[in-house]
């Protein structure tokens, strides 16, 4: 069984003992979190398309982890100006692991 998920503005594919990485959400490691924006949910065969969301279906999650992302250096440079930024950039990212799908 799966299920495709938007959060943070992405959508997600995931299935119960998967852990993704989310846009960071106001929530503390241990809480629980229900995302009721399912776009789609498969079991077997069997698939359930939302328009654009599925009635009754949520998928209920634990915070693992708030952590930070990889650096990512910004460059900007103009040859002839004697311009020159370099900037670093970490974004902050919520850990779910997914523990069951309600359909």
């Amino acid at each position: 069984m799966y299920a495709v998920v938007r959060t943070g503005g992405k959508q997600y594919r995931v299935s119960p003992g998967d852990t993704i990485d989310v846009e960071k959400l106001p929530l503390e490691v241990g809480d629980t979190i229900e995302l009721d924006e399912v776009l789609l949910v498969a079991n077997g065969g069997k698939a359930k398309v939302g328009q654009p969301l599925v009635e009754g279906a949520r998928v209920k999650a634990t915070v693992t982890r708030q952590a930070k992302g990889p650096k990512l250096i910004i460059f900007k440079y103009r040859p002839s100006k004697r311009y020159r930024r370099k900037i670093g950039h970490r974004q902050h990212y919520t850990r779910l692991r997914i523990d069951e799908i309600v359909a």
